[in-house]
């Protein structure tokens, strides 16, 4: 059987999209979901489903989600497999830095580069960004609250018609840890 990571966007930040954990993993288990855990508080859940595909199952739960909630939430959902491959094809020294420095933002589809060719790199060094398979990693030095990189690669020319979510590198090791 395989076990995805479902990467909720956006709750419990500032208030708002208020999800317990408690009550989001008995929501997963209500669709059938086994093994159910989470990860934190800002939308990590780790389940066997049994059947579906990525697609299907961040749909199902999407749509679960916005009917026991109230509210919507986008959902990525990846395979150990592939969270697995992104850790491992890091183009950054993760061993070598503090985890606050590295992030891995997560997208629904595949991207081009693109969609990047107006971000002056050299203007925000030492920050740096590498693309990968349906993720991005971002080397920020000064955390991710203080990225200017990180802001201009939120902004909705970059992000358009996708699903984005970022986690910090503890959070992308533990991940891989939880769905082997």
């Amino acid at each position: 059987m395989t076990t995805y990571a479902a990467l909720l966007r956006g709750i419990n930040v500032g208030g708002s999209k208020r999800v317990p954990m408690a009550d989001l993993r008995t929501l997963m288990e209500s669709l059938g979901y086994d093994g159910v855990r989470t990860h934190l508080q800002s939308g990590q859940a780790v389940f066997t489903p049994g059947r579906g595909d990525e697609e299907s199952l961040a749909a199902e739960l999407a749509q679960a989600i916005e009917k026991h909630f109230g509210f919507r939430v986008d959902v990525i959902v990846r395979d150990h497999a592939y969270l697995k491959a992104v850790a491992d094809a890091c183009p950054f020294p993760a061993a070598e830095l503090e985890a606050r420095q590295l992030h891995v933002t997560y997208f629904s589809e595949p991207v081009d580069a693109e969609r990047f060719t107006g971000i002056d790199r050299a203007a925000y060094l030492p920050e740096e960004f590498r693309l990968g398979d349906r993720a991005l990693y971002l080397y920020a030095p000064d955390g991710l609250g203080r990225s200017k990189l990180a802001e201009q690669l939120s902004k909705p020319r970059i992000t358009k018609g996708l699903i984005a979510t970022s986690r910090n590198w503890n959070t992308v090791v533990k991940l891989v840890e939880l769905t082997g």
